[in-house]
């Protein structure tokens, strides 16, 4: 197995912000989900740097990133993007963003059109307001007193091995719960507990998500977009790339079986395939402020280009 590349770092507005960038060709920047860190991408990063100059941060709050008292919106994150792809001299990307990170990928092609090539979205959040209660229960005033019990060293060591021997058994019921421990693990830091608690706060009330993509999705006429979902997945349903289909028709939806919240973790080999064949058979957004205007003016109304293809959500497994 290949050594994983070298975690670098760079110091943005006074906070140190870390990533790992590896391979050469078209830019590709990976966002992970919330808890995580360019870790998640371990499994992929090799295979796609053949091709493709690969960007994975861990965002702000998380992994080796600094952890302050800051702005952990999704456009505050956006901006963090933007940031850090400016200093790292990368004018134009294909976004790829899990869960969390695929909200902040959504908000940084809505806020910086003219830097992003293409999205793909993998289990994002936006596409509807279900989301597992786990999430909701971060948002409850408790949250943080409970969690540093749970992470305390005798009671986290126990709790992370008992839901990795779950995972083990290869049940679909007990699919991501090895996630779930390493982010029980990350989570025995009071500032990553903190900065956790305000991200989710800022997309997740007791209801269920409260930020979405609803209202803007007709933008991604645009722009390529495709949204990759694993049948199994316990965190965000996969009938959400349902929503994605009618919100934005012109979008392409992979589906992959026996897969669960983390699809390219558990299809390593199907998921970069999938990003190659959308990368080869799609050009890049260009940006036109004549076009966008266009879009704006006409809202949800606004008509596909002529090469788009409609996918109808019933075709959605």
């Amino acid at each position: 197995m290949a050594k994983p590349p070298e975690v670098q770092y760079l110091t943005i507005h006074g906070h140190k912000r870390a990533f790992v960038k590896a391979g050469s060709g078209p830019a590709l920047l990976l966002l992970h989900g919330l808890g995580c860190d360019h870790t998640t991408w371990q499994p992929v990063i090799q295979a796609l740097s053949r091709r493709y100059t690969v960007i994975a941060p861990d965002l702000l709050g998380h992994g080796r990133s600094a952890k302050p008292r800051a702005d952990y919106s999704v456009g505050g994150y956006a901006n963090g993007m933007r940031d850090l792809l400016t200093v790292l001299g990368i004018d134009k990307v294909t976004v790829v963003g899990h869960s969390l990170g695929g909200g902040v990928a959504m908000q940084f092609a809505y806020q910086f059109p003219e830097r992003t090539e293409r999205m793909i979205l993998v289990a994002p959040g936006g596409l509807g307001p279900e989301v597992t209660a786990a999430l909701r229960a971060v948002t409850l005033p408790g949250f943080h007193t409970a969690m540093g019990l749970v992470t305390l060293p005798g009671v986290r060591h126990l709790t992370t091995a008992y839901l990795r021997a779950l995972a083990a058994t290869g049940l679909p019921v007990t699919r991501d719960l090895d996630e779930v421990a390493a982010i029980i693990n990350s989570f025995r830091d009071p500032k990553a507990r903190t900065a956790i608690r305000h991200v989710v706060s800022a997309v997740i009330d007791w209801r269920g998500q409260i930020v979405t993509m609803a209202d803007r999705a007709y933008l991604t006429a645009a722009m390529p977009m495709c949204v990759i979902w694993g049948t199994e997945d316990s965190v965000i349903p996969v009938r959400h790339a349902g929503n994605a289909a009618e919100m934005a028709p012109g979008c392409t939806v992979e589906v992959i079986g026996n897969a669960g919240h983390f699809p390219h973790k558990d299809h390593p080999q199907r998921f970069v395939k999938i990003v190659n064949d959308f990368i080869r058979t799609t050009q890049p957004a260009a940006y036109h402020r004549g076009r966008w205007r266009a879009l704006l003016k006409a809202g949800r109304q606004a008509p596909l280009p002529e090469n788009v293809t409609r996918l109808p959500a019933e075709d959605i497994a």
